[in-house]
């Protein structure tokens, strides 16, 4: 079996307020998401794919994967630049769940995966800060949703990538994948192919000697 390098003790873990190191620490996960939207008039845009992947922080190999297209409510019809943009077309989402369903079966697959067992550590990445930040509380708070708290912590990969690689990868996934000599796996802008690059991205940083830490700030 394929043993990552780690820097730092699982002790650190407990630390209220510290970072939160997971490589190489037994019973530690990433959950990879990257959630697609689709453009919704005046109330901004609304989440139409919820991919997630379950990584284990140890061998970096993806373990369990969810993922549920989601029922537009506030504009159900989806724009040709949407499905140009995404490859989601409009079948896929039509009599899909709503976004309050699709978080329902989301805490159902975490707690069959053991990722809500307190005696497991794991923490959301993303490509930026957007999914977690603004477009999962904001679509929330319109619809009258609560909030999980797991939701509200997170590792940017790219502040990470910046942090390993000593650059900002302005154009997001396409640019840490040049740089780390990877290819492009699948559609861009495809959220379960989006997932897939960012766990490939950080097995690769892994490999490297490379410690991910959390870098979402308390809300």
């Amino acid at each position: 079996m394929l043993q990552v390098p780690w820097l730092q003790s699982c002790a650190n873990l407990m630390q209220i307020g510290a970072p939160l190191p997971l490589l190489g620490c037994l019973g530690q996960y990433f959950k990879v998401l990257e959630s697609m939207e689709v453009l919704a008039g005046q109330h901004g845009k609304e989440i139409i794919e919820f991919p997630i992947l379950k990584l284990n922080g140890r061998t970096m190999e993806i373990e369990s994967t969810f993922h549920m297209y989601v029922q537009p409510v506030v504009h159900p019809q989806l724009t040709p630049f949407c499905t140009e943009l995404t490859g989601i077309i409009q079948a896929m989402v039509d009599g899909q769940p709503s976004l309050q369903q699709v978080l329902e079966r989301v805490d159902e697959w975490m707690a069959k995966e053991g990722l809500l067992d307190p005696n497991v550590k794991s923490i959301f990445v993303t490509c930026g800060d957007w999914d977690l930040k603004v477009m999962l509380p904001g679509q929330c708070q319109y619809l009258g949703l609560p909030v999980a708290d797991y939701f509200k912590q997170w590792i940017n990969l790219k502040k990470a990538y910046s942090f390993a690689m000593g650059c900002w990868p302005k154009n997001g996934l396409l640019d840490m994948n040049k740089g780390l000599s990877l290819q492009h796996i699948g559609r861009p802008h495809s959220g379960i192919d989006d997932c897939k690059n960012i766990a490939n991205i950080m097995k690769t940083l892994a490999y490297r000697g490379f410690i991910f830490k959390q870098t979402s700030k308390p809300f």
